[in-house]
């Protein structure tokens, strides 16, 4: 539990104090938002706002991570080392799409199709490996049997992970993505939904079949590792909440938000709990579920439309609703999302 403490505190401090200087190195260069002319009229005051505060969230949860090994002198698993490797490489994608909107002054970056293509790529890659470094037990990062609250006996097969592993990762990246239109919105949501990976992973690794082969034990390759990285990014995301949180100083654009996105799909499938994203990351699931309606009623009416504006967050901007109220009633709903997915995780236990 050392880890998850010393992890937690160092990415918050290098968060905390490193943004402030994220932000004064990026209003030098005129790394700025671009804001789209279509949108809220309440959000041309934010035009200018440096973006891609994502470089710092990354930054802070490795080195928060890096850290706690270090000083506990535990080696670092295949698990956590192939979910950064998935966080790197989406924010990596991310942040090309930020800088061809700043270096081109639109709202417009990679196409739709080059970033799908992209985070698809990624996340094959991601879950190739996943199948792969079994330890002494037999067990791989990444399950061949699909999992809800817990792995179940519905085997898939390597070419039906890697393609839903894919799935999952571009729901979660850009779920986090679309929820990223207000100040400190996708970021606050973050951190409860990564505070319940870390009680997921403490509760599987008390519980595991490699200290005691019970009928209810979890069979998960490194669940204390998982639950270290996910309190490293709750902390990186909670420093970076201080600056981000409205009137936000610094936004974590593409850079953040498909790294984040990855970053939960990852904890998911390494912690056997891929279903279990769905409760968890209610929040994102509902602003998703709002374009996909928008978009297909849009298609089907001829140009009618469901929500004044989507995601939907914006079509509550356009009733008349003030930022911070969304901000607050939609975190609300984000920490009843993860109390429901925590229910469900805990009551399938107390079941069998």
């Amino acid at each position: 539990m050392k880890q998850i403490l010393i992890s937690g505190a160092i990415a918050l401090i290098f968060s905390l104090f490193g943004t402030p200087l994220l932000i004064r190195l990026l209003a030098r260069r005129g790394y700025g938002q671009i804001i789209r002319d279509d949108g809220p009229s309440s959000h041309h005051t934010k035009r200018g706002t440096p973006t891609m505060g994502g470089l710092v969230i990354i930054f802070a949860a490795v080195v928060g991570y890096v850290v706690a090994h270090v000083v506990t002198g535990h080696s670092m698993t295949i698990s956590a080392l192939l979910v950064f490797g998935l966080v790197f490489f989406l924010g990596a994608l991310g942040f090309i799409d930020d800088w061809l909107k700043i270096s081109r002054q639109k709202s417009l970056g990679l196409t739709g199709k080059q970033k799908l293509f992209g985070q698809a790529l990624i996340a094959s890659v991601f879950g190739y490996l996943g199948i792969h470094f079994r330890d002494g037990f037999g067990l791989t990062p990444i399950s061949l049997y699909l999992s809800s609250v817990r792995e179940s006996s519905f085997k898939l097969g390597a070419v039906a992970v890697i393609i839903w592993v894919v799935i999952m990762v571009l729901a979660s990246s850009n779920g986090v993505n679309l929820t990223d239109g207000l100040d400190g919105l996708a970021t606050g949501a973050s951190v409860m939904t990564f505070l319940a990976f870390i009680l997921i992973g403490v509760w599987e690794f008390g519980e595991s079949c490699a200290i005691g082969a019970t009928a209810n034990c979890y069979q998960v390759r490194d669940p204390l590792d998982m639950a270290v990285l996910a309190a490293s990014f709750a902390a990186a995301c909670t420093g970076f909440l201080w600056w981000n949180a409205s009137p936000a100083k610094i936004f974590m654009g593409d850079t953040g938000s498909l790294a984040l996105g990855g970053a939960l799909a990852g904890l998911a499938t390494t912690l056997r709990v891929e279903l279990l994203l769905l409760p968890l990351g209610g929040l994102f699931l509902i602003i998703t579920m709002s374009v996909i309606i928008q978009t297909t009623y849009f298609k089907l009416s001829g140009g009618k439309r469901v929500f004044k504006m989507a995601p939907l967050q914006h079509h509550f901007e356009l009733l008349g609703w003030g930022e911070v109220t969304i901000v607050l009633r939609f975190w609300i709903i984000a920490g009843l999302s993860v109390a429901l997915g925590l229910g469900l995780f805990y009551a399938q236990w107390v079941a069998k």
